[in-house]
């Protein structure tokens, strides 16, 4: 059963990676729209989550959010060791953006680094097979907690697989990799569903990897995806599509309380 709903989660995922492969004439809005769904995914779904199954203190923080801390400091770390010595956020190298970079080329710098954009829709990946053994974790609870976890882990795929396709295209990745991406992270919540058929996660290592992703995710969303949203734009227009997102992960929450 777990399985057979996990692929409503596949079918959403991918429909994610197409509407965001669709509206590339306003990247902009795109942007924004993403960097707000990365922060409610963050900051209303996977942290609350880790503060639920990984609260135990140490030294006085819970470990949750000491994990949140380090995956936010490691993707800041990860961001910046490629970037030696590039240029400023926004800055012109030669007035060309690498071949095959998100929206067709345009405003592209030193730190548009591919293998950072791989890095960051592999974790999407891992993210969304992690959803998939929540939702056979939870039909191994019980079939109603299965299907009010199936159902909120499926409504915001479609966040995941909008995410998972622009982040890899944004870096200058070309657009065979972004699609393989994006399908990578559509079957991802299939085999994790289909991996509880063999054990039980722990809940305190679920937590831990929820609080570590949910800090690496809102540093992509803080510090990459919304300054390249507003860079050279107005900012309402942005803005409304980054409350848009925020708001959405905020209802798909909610309703699956």
């Amino acid at each position: 059963m777990a399985v057979l709903v996990a692929l409503g989660a596949f079918q959403m995922t991918l429909f994610g990676g197409w509407v965001a492969q669709r509206v590339t004439v306003r990247r902009h809005l795109v942007l924004g729209l993403a960097g707000g769904l990365m922060l409610g995914v963050a900051g209303l779904d996977l942290l609350p989550e880790a503060m639920a199954a990984a609260g135990e203190e140490v030294l006085g923080v819970p470990q949750a959010m000491l994990l949140f801390t380090g995956g936010f400091l490691l993707a800041h770390v990860v961001g910046r060791l490629p970037a030696g010595g590039r240029a400023p956020h926004g800055a012109h190298v030669g007035g060309r953006a690498p071949h095959g970079a998100y929206g067709g080329g345009r405003h592209a710098d030193r730190h548009r680094v591919p293998q950072v954009g791989m890095t960051a829709a592999a974790a999407m990946v891992l993210h969304s097979l992690m959803d998939g053994v929540a939702i056979g974790a939870a039909f191994q609870a019980g079939g109603g907690m299965g299907l009010t976890v199936a159902l909120a882990v499926i409504a915001h795929d479609f966040a995941d697989g909008f995410n998972t396709y622009t982040v890899t295209s944004l870096y200058g990745n070309e657009r065979r990799k972004a699609v393989a991406m994006l399908f990578a992270a559509a079957v991802a919540p299939v085999a994790g569903a289909a991996s509880t058929l063999l054990f039980t996660m722990p809940p305190e290592l679920l937590g831990g990897y929820l609080g570590f992703f949910g800090g690496a995710l809102l540093h992509l969303a803080a510090a990459e995806i919304l300054p390249e949203a507003h860079q050279g734009r107005p900012a309402r227009p942005v803005l409304l599509c980054t409350v848009a997102g925020v708001a959405f992960i905020w209802l798909v929450t909610g309703l699956a309380e």
